[in-house]
């Protein structure tokens, strides 16, 4: 009797799962029909099951973890709120140009869509788990008004530096001396903008919020960006951390914000069409507005006046080092320089640019 029953409990496993179509689902708990999202996503973007819930995914994909265990800040948005099995993402969380996403928002609506909120937290911790900033240089230095210090010694609280002060004293200028536009070394200024040591530029607009975006000389250097991962609105940003993320030439450049506040709008415009950054990088090209804070404290560790030019003078110069030494003369010449500097040189060490001029680099 035994016996039997063992056989037929044999038979039972043996036998079909009653078209429960479990190998068809997304997930064994939600109940999203496999072909219906794959039509619309491709079927690239989603793993089959085995039947023990299982997914084929090629090792590759997951060498970089321990098998079986999966970094969690890798997770794919739409894998973290449980509707897919198995996705990393490989677009820094910048779900706006993420095609899967869109995909996917189009196969399931908006009911399942992950929130806003969620969206804001992945955002910021993928960056600073991915970014760091690699030096945290003194503004005097990198103008050439001082020899030392090299580091900041203060965490950019330049109000309450000596130094600083006495600085500003005589870098002060008149507004009826400023214009829309000047050349410097071939790069376009703004002079009543702020700039950053980032190569990042801050606007006090009128009625309240601060307008950020890159300035001339990063469009010059990287040329039309591919795309632009801008930080979603509601994040929190600090001044010296990572603001937005450049992809050019299939490369990252992680840039810092000028400023700290709340992320109050995004300039869809550049997401829509990144060659806006590019062509008209302080006007039509800004890139997000802040609901800054400390704004008073924190415009003084940015330049202005006349230092801003003398700044851009010898970033100028630290590029051309950069391209090689034959080129370093060539500051001395007049001549423009060309757009998208790393495509004429892509011998250029990449990280190294980043790193030396953008003070930022991917943690490894």
């Amino acid at each position: 009797m035994k016996h039997n029953t063992s056989h037929r409990k044999e038979k039972k496993v043996d036998k079909p799962k009653k078209k429960l179509r479990q190998k068809n689902l997304i997930s064994p708990d939600q109940p999203f029909d496999y072909e219906e999202v794959a039509a619309v996503t491709g079927t690239e973007y989603i793993q089959l099951m085995n039947r023990d819930d299982m997914v084929f995914n090629p090792y590759e994909k997951v060498k970089k973890n321990i098998p079986g265990f999966y970094l969690p800040e890798d997770k794919c948005v739409w894998m973290r709120a449980g509707v897919i099995n198995l996705r990393f993402c490989d677009y820094d969380y910048d779900c706006y140009n993420c095609p899967f996403d869109q995909a996917m928002i189009s196969a399931m609506g908006d009911n399942i869509t992950p929130n806003r909120e969620k969206r804001q937290a992945y955002w910021l911790r993928h960056v600073k788990a991915k970014y760091k900033i690699a030096a945290t240089p003194c503004i005097h230095f990198l103008s050439g008004r001082i020899e030392s210090p090299e580091e900041c010694p203060g965490g950019y609280k330049c109000g309450h530096c000596t130094v600083h002060k006495l600085l500003d004293k005589k870098n002060e200028t008149k507004a009826s001396e400023r214009s829309a536009y000047k050349n410097v070394s071939g790069y376009r200024m703004v002079e009543d903008y702020y700039y950053h040591f980032g190569h990042s530029w801050v606007h006090i607009e009128d009625d309240g919020p601060t307008k950020v975006g890159v300035d001339d000389f990063t469009s010059k250097i990287f040329g039309a960006a591919d795309a632009i991962n801008l930080p979603p609105v509601g994040v929190f940003l600090r001044q010296g951390e990572i603001g937005c993320v450049l992809t050019c030439h299939d490369k990252k450049a992680p840039m810092q914000s000028p400023m700290s506040g709340t992320v109050c709008a995004i300039n869809d415009k550049v997401l829509k069409q990144p060659a806006v950054a590019h062509d008209e990088p302080y006007h039509d090209g800004w890139l997000f507005m802040l609901d800054a804070v400390n704004i008073k404290s924190e415009l003084e560790s940015l330049y202005s006046g006349k230092e801003c030019f003398q700044w851009m003078e010898k970033e100028s110069q630290h590029l051309l080092e950069l391209i090689g030494p034959g080129y370093k003369q060539l500051a001395a010449t007049g001549g423009e320089p060309v757009d998208d500097i790393f495509g004429h040189f892509p011998e250029i060490d990449w990280d190294r640019l980043v790193k030396t001029l953008f003070r930022t680099e991917e943690k490894h």
